[in-house]
């Protein structure tokens, strides 16, 4: 790679002092201060960091850690691979990252949708990987509408490949004005948020992955990848079954992109699918934390969509501990709780914590789901008797409990 200029090595160099400070001293694991410093020293630092690199970017509400993680632990095939593995996806975390690991060939970066647009100018990535748009953080994110049409005002024209989920309206209307798209089947079950054209504004005529408007041209692309129930079709219909350790539908299709992703940087998917059956947690999703005979899997779910992903992968015989916030990383409008079903709780132990419980209690009120609240989310695992209980947290609260158990990975 070449040599970044000598302000530009300051830069990085100060910024990954600043963030093994904050790691030593426990302020947190570094991955934002780190880029902040390095930024207000070299302003252009993203753009120099990023040169000489294959660069794949992943972009959508809920998946983005997860695929990140995926895609990275894949080209690791390949070679060395700067992440941002924890999911400081604005350009002070893709600094960080890339500070981090300056000399890995591979960049693998979750970009939060808003900066999408921006970061993909500032790096020129060679892939950009889009897998679905819904809503989220309401007193911060825009209208989604609003953010698929930026993508499509960045993507306008430029060689960046694209990796995108055709099942989704909204993300295929983002994507189609690429010139190279890779259509992938991933599956969207979270449905509520795209029934109009987003071309036109007609009604959308949908039938399980497959829509199409009623009153314009505007349908689902024929896809090149298909998730199909545990095994994926490449674009040259071979099957191969995925046999991932991370739960769920929402897994196996962002293993499904991962793949894509990783074919489009030229790793085949015999050599790529290995890797990704490796990955048994990320950043402490689907971690099992143990406490007193108490067996908790942590679960994170963070707007309507997450939670729809989150009780399938949860189960039903046991009992459930909730815990929500509405600090700034999770947005503070917690109106979204009206949206999610949680009627499909009843019959279960249900346990309610954090710091909005009573928004959570209220809704749950509503829904004729019987609940036990707690002031703590200790207080709630004591209650459970000795074995496993799933634990469903936004944001905010599940990195408060991580942090209870040493912040487990």
């Amino acid at each position: 790679m070449t040599q970044l200029p000598l302000r530009a090595q300051l830069a990085s160099a100060l910024g990954r002092t600043a963030a093994t400070l904050s790691r030593v001293t426990g302020r947190g694991d570094g991955s934002v201060i780190g880029g902040r410093v390095g930024l207000v020293l070299e302003p252009d630092l993203l753009r120099q960091l990023a040169r000489d690199r294959k660069l794949a970017l992943v972009s959508a509400t809920n998946g983005k850690t997860t695929t990140t993680r995926l895609i990275t632990s894949a080209l690791l095939e390949l070679g060395e691979v700067a992440s941002n593995a924890f999911g400081a996806n604005m350009p002070a975390g893709h600094v960080s990252a890339l500070s981090q690991n300056k000399t890995a060939p591979y960049g693998v970066l979750e970009v939060d949708e808003k900066y999408l647009p921006e970061v993909l100018d500032t790096t020129g990535a060679d892939v950009v990987c889009l897998m679905n748009l819904s809503r989220d953080q309401m007193d911060r994110a825009a209208e989604i509408w609003l953010l698929a049409q930026k993508w499509r005002r960045a993507l306008s024209g430029r060689p960046t490949h694209v990796i995108a989920n055709c099942d989704d309206p909204l993300v295929t209307w983002g994507a189609s004005t690429a010139a190279q798209v890779t259509w992938v089947s991933g599956g969207q079950r979270w449905k509520e948020d795209s029934w109009c054209c987003p071309e036109c504004g007609g009604p959308l005529e949908r039938k399980d992955n497959d829509w199409a408007c009623r009153e314009c041209t505007f349908h689902r692309p024929e896809p090149h990848w298909v998730l199909d129930d545990d095994a994926v079709v490449d674009p040259r219909g071979q099957r191969w079954v995925l046999d991932i350790q991370l739960p769920g539908l929402a897994n196996r299709s962002n293993a499904v992109m991962a793949l894509a992703v990783a074919e489009a940087l030229d790793l085949p998917v015999q050599r790529a699918l290995p890797r990704l059956r490796e990955v048994t947690s990320v950043a402490g999703r689907y971690t099992t934390v143990e406490r007193e005979g108490r067996q908790a899997r942590l679960l994170l779910s963070k707007n309507p969509a997450g939670w729809l992903e989150a009780f399938d992968v949860a189960d039903p015989a046991l009992p459930i501990i909730l815990s929500v916030n509405a600090q700034g990383p999770d947005g503070r409008d917690t109106s979204w709780l009206w949206d999610v079903d949680y009627r499909i709780l009843r019959g279960r132990p249900v346990f309610v914590t954090g710091e909005r419980r009573l928004d959570l209690a209220l809704r749950l009120e509503v829904a004729d789901v019987p609940f036990q609240l707690c002031a703590t989310f200790s207080e709630a695992l004591a209650a459970q008797p000795p074995g496993r209980v799933d634990v469903i947290a936004n944001y905010t609260a599940f990195q408060q409990i991580r942090s209870e158990f040493g912040r487990a990975v």
